[in-house]
Formats: structure tokens, sequence, C-alpha cells
């Protein structure tokens, strides 16, 4: 089965405008950031093509899995890149769970619409052959589970597990409003927190499954009694599931919903709190709070309350709105900004651009290198200097035709016979394995061509290229930041 283009009309084009995330009915003043953040776009949602995933992906890499489900429901979240550097989620679904590809395309394209600032937006999906994939905004900072369950450095503070509460409540209460009251199987894997350490809810959960429309994968201790009893989701499963994300922020452990109800209504409720969060908290919002975890959990139906009710029950417990999620959570807030790159080089190196770093080095040649109009200064006439030449013309022809395998062969070839290294030999052989997917020798030889001169930019964005294709983009980014300060300083010593 092939990729589908005439069957997907309905989808945007990628050339649409992006489009502006909505304001929440409500704005929340929780954050000092939401007037920042209201402004921020999201990519139109587009069919991507197979292999621009797996590009993104590194050929769907194990090093590149940030989660993945059990045997009940096998499918894979993958850390990807794209060609215009933006980091995404790339969940790639088993084979079997939509065997109907335009189904899932038509299911795709309707979550991809449901955009809120509350939610990691969908951006994409792919169906070729048996492949079913979703593309999602990349959040940087880990899931609630995480924060919840196997953190490292400190608890997740009271203040911030109530601002967790109210921003899903606010991104379920969006999904209503949109017509989408079916989400699937919340709990705290599908809560995650963006670069600003905000909580955002996962799109993903807005898909079905799978085939046979299984919407719960956890632990059956924590699945609505509806579904046990119908295999069927309603509304109201879906506040019960919300209540089993309120205990698990109350108690920073996971408690199966009946024994926190035998809990409460033994009115041992400090049995159910976090012991790390004492001192925290004034003792009637811990009440408050579990007192509304017990109303979503209630075992019928339509005695659970509304979306609204859970918006007005939880904003006033949030004591702290002013203060920045990042500092609540003690996170690192990356404010790095991409230097203005004086070159074509460098710009094309921040956007990955290949095509365009390729035309950029063929046209530069070797004149960054002293002597270059002396072929290299090679200093007497030999058949031993003749050889060199000959290899250095058939590699520069290789690596003109994008020929980067023989363009490998040959430079290696030179680095061997010649006396003297060259730096631009080292950036085209550099360029050559990152187009052969071989980034750690494209890192080895950039670095070598900075040994071979210390101060060319061109070396620092070649290795920030290999290092982003590593996956480490902080060191990308401290690599771009010293080649843009060397373009700059030969900028002015040029006009002084």
């Amino acid at each position: 089965m092939g990729c589908f283009h005439s069957k997907t009309a309905h989808l945007h084009s990628p050339e649409d405008p992006p489009a502006a995330l909505p304001d929440s009915k409500n704005p929340d003043p929780g954050n000092a950031d939401d007037v920042v953040e209201q402004e921020l776009e999201v990519p139109a949602f587009k069919e991507y093509s197979l292999s621009e995933l797996r590009r993104a992906t590194n050929e769907f890499s194990t090093v590149n899995i940030v989660s993945e489900s059990g045997e009940k429901a096998p499918n894979v979240v993958y850390r990807g890149k794209l060609e215009n550097s933006r980091l995404v989620a790339v969940k790639r679904f088993s084979k079997l769970s939509w065997p109907d590809a335009q189904q899932f395309m038509t299911e795709a394209a309707g979550v991809g619409k449901v955009r809120h600032k509350r939610m990691v937006n969908l951006i994409g999906c792919c169906a070729e052959g048996d492949e079913r994939l979703l593309v999602a905004e990349y959040m940087p900072n880990d899931t609630l589970s995480k924060h919840l369950f196997h953190w490292d450095k400190q608890p997740l503070p009271w203040e911030m597990r109530v601002r967790v509460g109210y921003h899903v409540a606010q991104a379920l209460d969006h999904c209503s409003m949109e017509n989408r009251k079916i989400y699937h199987d919340l709990n705290a894997y599908r809560i995650l927190f963006d670069e600003d350490g905000d909580p955002r809810l996962s799109s993903f959960g807005l898909m079905k499954n799978s085939r046979d429309g299984k919407s719960y994968s956890t632990n059956l201790a924590y699945t609505p009694p509806e579904f046990l009893r119908t295999g069927r989701v309603i509304p109201e499963s879906v506040i019960y599931s919300y209540g089993t994300v309120l205990l698990d922020l109350l108690s920073g452990k996971h408690i199966p919903p009946s024994h926190a109800l035998d809990l409460i209504r033994g009115k041992n409720v400090l049995l159910l709190m976090d012991s790390s969060l004492e001192g925290q908290y004034a003792n009637d919002d811990a009440t408050k709070f579990v007192e509304l975890a017990s109303k979503c959990l209630q075992f019928e139906a339509r005695e659970r309350p509304d979306i609204k009710f859970l918006l007005s029950a939880v904003a006033p417990l949030q004591k702290q709105k002013e203060v920045a999620s990042h500092v609540l959570m003690g996170l690192t807030k990356n404010t790095a900004v991409l230097p203005t790159m004086l070159s074509p080089l460098g710009k094309a190196c921040a956007r990955m651009d290949l095509t365009s770093v390729h035309d950029i080095l063929l046209k530069t040649g070797y004149k960054d290198e002293e002597g270059a109009e002396n072929e290299l200064s090679f200093q007497e006439w030999t058949q031993q200097v003749q050889d060199i030449l000959n290899t250095k013309k058939f590699g520069d022809i290789a690596f003109r035709d994008k020929d980067f395998k023989n363009a490998i062969e040959y430079y290696s070839k030179l680095v061997v016979m010649m006396s003297v290294p060259s730096a631009t030999v080292f950036a085209r052989r550099a360029f050559s394995y990152l187009m052969n997917d071989q980034a750690e020798l494209a890192l080895r030889d950039a670095m070598q061509a900075q040994v071979c001169i210390p101060d060319w930019p061109t070396a620092f964005y070649l290795q920030a290229l290999a290092l982003s294709k590593l996956g480490m983009d902080t060191d990308a980014q401290d690599m771009l930041n010293d080649g843009a300060a060397f373009e700059a300083k030969r900028s002015n010593s040029w006009r002084g």
C-alpha cells in the first residue's frame, strides 16, 4: 500500500500559514508568561513522508526512543529533528493498530485541529505501507510520571501539582468544547512538561489506540468501572481518569482508587498525602483537593462532576500564580538565542540545510587556506606530488557530483599522502561522512579541520551539524555561537 496523497485533500497543505494557539476562554493567571505563550505558533498540520520521518529519527534509532508501551499496545515514541531543525515527537504504531490507512489519516487530521496552549499539539502524520506515524511537538522536560515517581533532584512541589491539575483541566475543557469529549487512557504518562516547565496534555490520547477500540492499556485497578462492564468509554470515564491523576499528585505514588477511597472515607487523608509535601500546603487546600478526587472517582458515572466544575474547583487552590513553572520545578530554562550568523554557511548549518551547505562548500573551495592558489603550497614537482594532485582532483569531482562514498575514499587517501594537513579536505570529508549517516566520524574530521585552522568558522559550523545529528543540541548551539564569534572577529578585522 503506497502513500496517500489524493485521499488527503482535506489535510492542511505544508504551505498553509502556521496555526496560532487559541486563547483559553478563561485566561489563566497562573503564569506570568501567559501573554507570551498565547503568541506562540504551531506549524500547520501536514502529511509527512516516511523518508522525512526516517531521517528525523535517524532511521528510528533506539537511541531516540523516549517512551514505549507494553505488549498490549505495542507502539513507540521517538525524539526526532526535522530538516528545519524543529524537534518533534514521532509516535510509531504497531502495524496492526490501524489497518485502514484512510481512517488513520482522517482521525489524525481531526485531532490535528484541536490546538491549545495546554496541549502537546499534533502537527502531522504519515501512512505509507504498513507504517502509521503521528508527529507532535516535542516536550523536553519529561512526563508527570517521571517527576512524581522517579524524580532525581527534588520531589514535585505542592504548588506545581496544583498547577498540573489546573492545566490538565483546561486542556480537557478545550477538548470538550471542540467536541472531543473522549480522551483515552488519561494518566501521568500523558502529561508532559514543555521548555518552560509548564504541564501539557498529550494529543495522542485523543486518538484511538487500535482497531478494536481498546482505550485502556494501564492496570485494571485504575480503569473506569463502566469500561470494565461494557468495554466502552464515555465522557464521564475521562473524569474518573482525571481523578486517578489527582490521586497521583496527592500521594506521589500509584494508589488504586478503591484503596484511596477507603482512606478518604476513614478520614485518613494524611495517610494519602505525599510525606515530602509536609509544610507546603494549607490543610484546607489539601482537603479540597482530596474531596475533588473523591468526586471524580465515584462508581456511578452520573455522580461525577463535569469539567467546568473541575476548573472552578482547582483554580482557587493556586497560591503562587506569579511564579514561573520552571522556577517551581527547579529547572534551568534554556534561554539561548541563535546568534545572528554573518555568513550563509552559518545560517545553513543552523537550519541543517545540507543542500545549501554542500553548495557553499563547493563555491568556497580552498580559498580559506593559505597558498590555495598554489595548489596547497606543494614545494616541488615530483611524481608523488602529481599523485596527490590527482587524488585531490578525483575527490573534488566526487564531492561535486555528490558521490560522497567515493569522496570519502579519495579524501582518506589524500589525508595519508599529504605532508601538510588540509582543513578543507577534512571539512569536505566531514560533510561526506554526514551524508553517509556517520555523524561521529564527521565530528572527528570537523575537529581536525579546527586543528588545522583554529579560528576557522567553517570548522565550528560543521561540528555543530555533526553534534545536532548526534542529538547533542546544547553542544551544537555552543559551536554555532563560537563560529559566529569568529565570523564577527574576522569581519571586524577586515573593517579595520
